[in-house]
């Protein structure tokens, strides 16, 4: 009788965790970029006329990246970085997607055109930072999912304890 009690606590253990996984994985913040390479575009803002560094790790072939804004630059496999330079016609304030095509997966990121232009001393860069986490990773739990988990583990526990406990009591033994 006792093997039977512990199955039935170890099964629903098991059931729990796997009912929480789902929902940690099924965080989507809109992005759908999910790629077996890395890839990234830096800086993310820029003026027309300046260069952008675009660097890939992981891809096993050639990269080619390609916008609307820069001539198609190829990344030899086992390089990690090329430059582009960007038109000098980019519209101010527009947003280009970049995208890099390895083999036959491809990943995309935004290019920010900054208003003003490099030559210009009038002009004062826009520095937004990196968008991080483009590519091959997307990131981490929050606190929220990790709680969610462990009250949902904690009470199928608790519950298995206390049916197996309940029943030892109500047949004696």
């Amino acid at each position: 009788m006792r093997a039977i009690r512990v199955a039935s606590a170890a099964l629903l253990g098991m059931t729990a965790l796997t009912l929480t996984a789902p929902v940690a994985a099924a965080r989507d913040d809109g992005e759908r970029n999910i790629t077996s390479f890395g890839f990234n575009v830096s800086p993310t803002t820029i003026a027309a006329g300046g260069r952008v560094s675009l660097s890939v790790n992981g891809c096993k072939s050639d990269t080619k990246v390609s916008s609307g804004v820069f001539d198609t630059v190829t990344i030899p496999k086992g390089q990690g970085s090329a430059t582009a330079t960007v038109d000098w016609d980019a519209k101010p304030g527009a947003v280009y997607e970049v995208t890099f095509q390895c083999g036959n997966e491809s990943g995309h990121t935004d290019l920010t055109i900054a208003t003003g232009r490099p030559d210009d001393p009038t002009h004062t860069p826009v520095h937004r930072g990196v968008k991080a986490g483009i590519g091959g990773s997307t990131g981490g739990f929050d606190l929220s999912e990790i709680g969610f988990g462990a009250a949902l583990i904690a009470g199928s526990v608790g519950a298995a304890y206390y049916w197996s406990r309940r029943r030892t009591g109500e047949h004696g033994g």
